[in-house]
């Protein structure tokens, strides 16, 4: 099965839900927090940089309970700006 490309909104969503990871974590080190959410330093790495715009529910959901996010929160600082 193919998967479809991911559009440039897919790609901001990324980078939005990255960037909030990334203030999230603060001054803990990426080692840790991926430890910690059982990740590696390169996926949190990619996921915060957009590398990976579309990362699972779980490794989210592992993240977000890691830096004390809520999934709502994060759904509503990465949900589509443009709806309305």
């Amino acid at each position: 099965m193919v998967r479809p490309s991911l559009s440039e909104l897919d790609h901001e969503r990324g980078h939005r839900l990255g960037h909030l990871l990334r203030q999230a974590r603060g001054d803990r080190s990426m080692p840790e927090v991926a430890a910690a959410a059982g990740l590696s330093p390169e996926t949190l790495r990619k996921i915060e940089t957009g590398r990976i715009p579309t990362p699972a529910f779980f490794t989210i959901a592992a993240l977000g309970a890691t830096l004390g996010i809520s999934l709502d929160v994060l759904a509503q600082a990465c949900a589509d700006q443009h709806a309305a």
